[in-house]
């Protein structure tokens, strides 16, 4: 898979109704998982939230999108990152390298839950970016 540039946005709650709704827009296949499916009890009320979606459309088009993780405050105007994904290791920890420079790193580029390694930044410009190098299947 080559890498992509692509939006992500953030939403309070209602990332599910948003994401259905752009699919509806857009058509193509929809990709939702919860807090819960990852989270277990530390998930809480929060459970039923979307950690992560992912809407592919027909025509080549990626939208993100996430409920806010529990305990973070929703900033309408400042809901939206870019995200960076793909296998090609060395690629993208470049990217994050000079992204992170002078930014602020808010989660470390690492092995995370869900068996990537993920990282999130906000460059020296205010942009959050999120680096997600998928692991290859075996």
């Amino acid at each position: 898979m080559p890498s992509r540039l692509n939006p992500y946005i953030s939403f309070d709650g209602d990332a599910r109704q948003a994401l259905e709704f752009y699919k509806g827009v857009f058509g193509g296949s929809l990709t939702l998982n919860t807090y819960g499916d990852f989270g277990g009890k530390e998930a809480g009320d929060a459970g039923d939230r979307i950690m992560h979606g992912m809407l592919e459309s027909d025509s080549g088009f990626t939208l993100m999108g996430a409920d806010n993780p529990p305990g973070t405050q929703h900033n309408p105007g400042n809901n939206i990152a870019v995200s960076l994904s793909g296998e090609d290791a060395g690629e993208l920890r470049g990217y994050w390298d000079k992204l992170s420079t002078g930014g602020t790193v808010a989660v470390p580029l690492d092995k995370q839950m869900w068996g990537d390694v993920f990282g999130m930044c906000m460059d020296r410009f205010g942009i959050t970016w999120m680096v997600n190098i998928s692991e290859q299947q075996a």
